[in-house]
């Protein structure tokens, strides 16, 4: 799937243009003060800047806003050139608040004019990801209004932007769960560069898919619900019955079976309710209050 990760408003057309000697005030040293203007001073007769050019361009694009970029034809500037004291071509400054802050001269490949233009956003306090932020909210949108395989086109069109999002590929492995194709949020999981792999986004990944292996041989509620009530002490129907109300969206309740299974014996199978409890802790948000609510409490039962 082909995204737009503009931001709203944003088109292609706008990041990059070709501006004369009189616009030079207004489209770089005004329009620095908000945003980084990498200038690109090149001429039709140049063959370096015929490579240049495109290449530059393509980065800046990808920065999604983060930063824009004004061609200026040097042959009709030489005013411009002079104070700025360009003696060959092609030659690149970035500009910010007013001011030149980096540059360079001659045709660079992409992966150098990718570090060129990271450095000039980061030195602008900005972020070379830009619209990404934008599209994963999307995508998180789209999952939670049921939509899941459109998340997945979304998350994979981050990834492809960003190999190493750490978002996107948690994303695609809840999007993956909800659609019930475990094999392929597993493989997605595994498949995770190395370097993230042990980010809080994939830890969550992985006790989602825990627990929907969990999910797939659940019990049934009711039945589970009936035989804790005749037998209070029965600590395996309990925990039981705490899977199968979390496998049914209950995760409040399922947090209170273990809870209570924990209270009533902490070391029952190897203290296998504490870690069913610390799953699911990781496989909700931080912040949701099921989480907070059920760590206070089991804090309150280690410590008592």
């Amino acid at each position: 799937m082909e995204l737009n990760l503009q931001p709203q408003g944003q088109t292609a057309g706008d990041l990059v243009k070709d501006i004369t000697e009189a616009d030079f005030m207004a489209e770089v040293v005004d329009a620095s003060m908000k945003t980084p203007i990498i200038v690109d001073f090149w001429a039709p007769w140049c063959g370096p800047c015929k490579q240049l050019g495109p290449a530059l361009e393509k980065v800046v694009t990808a920065a999604k806003g983060a930063v824009k970029m004004v061609k200026v034809n040097v042959d009709q500037a030489q005013a411009i050139a002079g104070q700025l004291r360009i003696q060959s071509i092609p030659t690149v400054y970035a500009f910010w608040q007013g001011q030149p802050v980096d540059g360079f001269q001659g045709a660079l490949p992409e992966s150098e004019l990718k570090a060129f233009v990271d450095r000039v956003v980061q030195a602008a306090g900005g972020d070379a990801g830009g619209g990404l932020d934008d599209a994963l909210a999307a995508a998180e949108e789209m999952l939670e209004q049921g939509a899941a395989a459109d998340a997945v086109e979304v998350f994979a069109a981050v990834l492809e932007e960003d190999p190493v999002n750490a978002k996107a590929y948690g994303g695609m492995v809840r999007a993956h769960i909800a659609t019930g194709d475990l094999d392929t949020a597993e493989a997605v999981l595994n498949g995770a560069p190395v370097e993230i792999s042990k980010a809080p986004e994939l830890e969550a990944a992985h006790a989602q898919i825990e627990l929907a292996k969990q999910a797939a041989q659940a019990g049934p509620v009711a039945e589970l619900t009936a035989q804790v009530e005749a037998e209070p002490d029965n600590l395996q129907a309990r925990f039981d019955l705490a899977k199968a109300k979390y496998a049914h969206g209950d995760s409040e309740g399922a947090v209170t079976e273990l809870l209570e299974v924990f209270r009533r014996d902490r070391e029952w199978n190897d203290g296998a309710a504490k870690a069913q409890l610390f799953t699911i802790f990781e496989a909700l948000k931080p912040n949701d209050p099921v989480v907070l609510n059920g760590r206070r409490k089991l804090s309150s039962m280690i410590f008592a």
